[in-house]
């Protein structure tokens, strides 16, 4: 039961990200009204505001958004692995908007006035609101490793926003010499796309493999533990050497000495408690916090991340101003694409619901997660949550884990057409 419930959630996965729909259809709305200002179009704000569309065409939604294309964080390992190019993972907006009737304004949010209702913008305008949505995304405490910030992420990339710093990341590696050493600094919990790091070692390695096998891979852990640990422990085993002599990869956890504590840019060294390594690439991911905005606007707590009421995600902080995305405090959800986009259709649905009189319909979430070790071994997680007295809960033996010496590559072919499918649920 629990293995046909679980590969039941990873082909909603893989054939399409519907999570989170649950109740929507069945509300039987009129055409209402009202103004829902959007802020960020990453997973969580262009599936929100697409959605609100589509539930009640009477409500009119604006997004403000800085940038002109989103280039997705999740699957940008792919790019810095070398498994495909950067256009792969960028996707424009325009389209998007027309086709869905979003008032799109490429500006960026810098206050939220929370009595007047009133989002300011760098370029000086003033939007009025209804209800606002604030999809952030995250931000870095840069402060949590001596010697790193914003300017240094320009020549020792984070890659954790993905863009530039991706092709920055990417152009280093493939200039490094073989039987050079890559240094990658993991975070502590909480923080963005929790498998993330390790997939990155992953497809750098398999890359190493075929173009510099002369080369190792550290990965400096703030953590003892990571997810899918037993997966990626097995999959490096297989591939890469893993607890041998010859492996190319090595983690090292904090309680071994692996937590960076500061950096000495110039030389790309990290310091540790009781030594140094020197990298020939260093790629520092600190820790990390809510998005600018929403400490600016007063959405977060002493943790820098966002309490939400997670019916609806409305902020406990200010009231008509709903959080979601990584920015909201949501565990046991991780802090993943999928989960934004899950949480996103219940933050519509609840909204719609809301502007029209109505009470929320009781949500549930699904999240599912795929990994790479190499092009053609991969391995997932999910995992189904339900709100259950005024919290999220794991449904337990609803998800689930890749099972040891499973099918590898058919969830390597699963993690492209999820994928696919999640862009087409945002931006289709």
């Amino acid at each position: 039961m629990t293995m046909n419930r679980r590969r039941f959630i990873k082909a909603m996965g893989a054939a399409g990200a519907v999570s989170g729909l649950a109740g929507c259809s069945m509300y039987g709305f009129r055409p209402g009204s009202g103004h829902v200002l959007v802020i960020g179009a990453g997973a969580g704000g262009a599936t929100c505001a697409k959605y609100l569309r589509h539930l009640d065409s009477g409500i009119k939604v604006t997004v403000v958004e800085p940038k002109t294309q989103f280039t997705t964080c999740f699957m940008s390992n792919w790019v810095i692995g070398g498994l495909r190019d950067q256009s792969w993972i960028t996707h424009g907006y325009t389209d998007w908007s027309r086709k869905h009737g979003i008032n799109l304004v490429h500006d960026t949010a810098v206050s939220i006035d929370p009595v007047a209702k009133v989002v300011k913008t760098k370029g000086g305008q003033s939007i009025k609101y209804d209800r606002c949505v604030v999809s952030p995304g995250v931000d870095f405490r840069y402060d949590s490793i001596e010697g790193y910030d914003e300017a240094v992420a320009e020549t020792i990339p984070h890659a954790w926003h993905a863009g530039a710093q991706t092709a920055l990341l990417r152009k280093q590696l493939e200039a490094m010499r073989d039987g050079g050493l890559f240094v990658l600094a993991a975070p502590p919990n909480p923080f963005r796309c929790p498998p993330g790091p390790y997939e990155r070692a992953s497809l750098v390695a398999s890359y190493f493999k075929k173009h510099k096998p002369k080369s190792k891979i550290l990965i400096m852990d703030s953590k003892d533990a990571f997810s899918k640990q037993g997966l990626f422990l097995a999959g490096w085993k297989t591939h890469y050497g893993y607890g041998t002599s010859n492996s190319m990869i090595e983690w090292r956890s904090k309680a071994n000495d692996g937590m960076a504590r500061a950096i000495k840019a110039g030389s790309r060294t990290i310091v540790t408690e009781f030594g140094e390594v020197k990298a020939d690439v260093l790629n520092v991911i600190p820790a990390q916090k809510a998005g600018r905005i929403a400490a600016i606007a007063g959405l977060t707590d002493a943790s820098g991340w966002c309490p939400v009421d997670h019916l609806t995600w409305e902020s406990k902080k200010h009231r008509d101003i709903h959080v979601i995305g990584d920015a909201a405090i949501q565990a046991p959800i991780p802090k993943s694409g999928y989960a934004a986009n899950s949480e996103a259709k219940v933050c519509a649905a609840a909204i719609v619901a809301l502007l029209n009189g109505r009470t929320p319909d009781t949500p549930s979430w699904v999240n599912t997660c795929y990994s790479l070790i190499t092009p053609d071994h991969g391995i997932s997680v999910a995992g189904v949550y339900r709100y259950e007295g005024g919290k999220v809960v794991e449904v337990k033996g609803a998800g689930g884990l890749t099972p040891m010496n499973g099918d590898y590559s058919t969830e390597a072919i699963y993690a492209e057409s999820w994928y696919k499918n999640i862009i087409d649920d945002m931006f289709g």
